[in-house]
């Protein structure tokens, strides 16, 4: 037997019944020879972490622009915890760590710069709207490995695909909208317990808010440090997570439930609202918009920074893909290159 199928054995005799081992995957779409080491889902946890949209979340906003500080979280390091807490959450309930893992290091592959900013220009100027988790699903189906994309398995693409959940629920009622896999489930949550966490974490760094600020129930609940309100969130997760009709149905404790929605609310109003980082936000979006208003009007200038790529799509589109796939550094960059005016001795 090779060490895959060594690997495959074990996942079969010792995950939950309720995990996705990686010998049941769907597959991918284009078939390949299977490795003689790694798993479908370590493969695809491979290609992610080597691809180029991958390197580029370091340089991309989480929450606060261009931070002076070395400590504040960006979209690479955001990533990481939604790992983190997703392997934790997999682990207790026995499902497979590898495609909570592939999961979560590609959802968000397709964000853009400049955060929820970035998102937001990009939603108003395409037609029919641009959404960060679609794209992540075009970066790695069409976008990487030069236009072959990373044909990374039908698991790991529906679980990124329906990875977030913006300011809606959860798990969606409409099981149309759940990822199809307990893996997938797991990686919403994680998600949404890290940057609730996180985000509140850095807001107090920066001076945004104080901790005095923050609701008491929120405090007595969650508890009043980083690493305690994740581990109340988990064990919230995994106290109301259980078996039904077949199938891990996914909720979380009801106090806890309450004290997270409640977080949710104030961070929006008092973190993502506040002068500080709104104001920096308009000023984001002004760049990204004049960006993508000048590559549409100057083609010669889009083909000199993208060449030959992805010719059969419309020139939006095209110039949609560069502008999403840009670090906030290089937006700035690109923007006082062309754009600002230079001073005439």
């Amino acid at each position: 037997m090779s060490f895959r199928s060594e690997h495959e054995a074990w996942e079969r005799e010792f995950l939950s019944p309720y995990a996705c081992p990686s010998s049941a995957s769907r597959g991918r779409v284009r078939d390949e020879p299977e490795c003689g080491i790694r798993t479908a889902f370590q493969r695809d946890r491979n290609r992610i972490v080597y691809c180029k949209a991958f390197r580029r979340l370091k340089h991309k906003t989480q929450v606060f622009l261009a931070p002076t500080g070395d400590h504040y979280r960006t979209r690479l390091t955001h990533t990481l915890e939604v790992c983190e807490i997703g392997r934790t959450i997999a682990r207790a309930l026995r499902l497979n760590e590898d495609l909570v893992e592939a999961i979560a290091l590609g959802h968000d592959l397709g964000h853009t710069p400049f955060g929820h900013a970035g998102e937001t220009v990009l939603a108003e100027l395409m037609q029919g709207g641009f959404s960060h988790y679609r794209q992540s699903l075009r970066v790695v189906d069409v976008l990487e490995n030069d236009g072959l994309g990373l044909n990374l398995t039908w698991e790991v693409r529906d679980g990124i695909a329906k990875h977030s959940k913006g300011y809606g629920e959860v798990i969606p009622s409409d099981e149309r909208d759940q990822p199809a896999t307990a893996e997938g489930n797991v990686v919403r949550y994680a998600d949404i317990i890290a940057y609730l966490s996180h985000d509140l974490d850095d807001a107090i760094r920066s001076g945004v808010i104080r901790p005095s600020q923050i609701p008491e129930r929120c405090q007595r609940v969650l508890g009043e440090t980083h690493s305690r309100r994740v581990m109340s969130m988990i064990e919230g997760v995994l106290a109301a997570t259980r078996p039904q009709d077949g199938r891990l149905v996914f909720g979380v404790d009801p106090v806890v439930g309450e004290a997270m929605q409640e977080l949710r609310a104030f961070q929006y109003h008092y973190v993502y609202r506040s002068p500080q980082v709104h104001n920096e936000f308009v000023k984001a979006s002004k760049v990204l918009r004049e960006l993508f208003e000048y590559c549409l009007r100057h083609t010669d200038f889009l083909e000199r920074r993208i060449g030959d790529f992805a010719r059969s799509a419309s020139l939006e589109r095209r110039v949609c893909d560069f502008i999403a796939s840009m670090t906030d550094r290089y937006a700035m960059m690109l923007y006082r290159e062309i754009l600002e005016p230079t001073s005439v001795v």
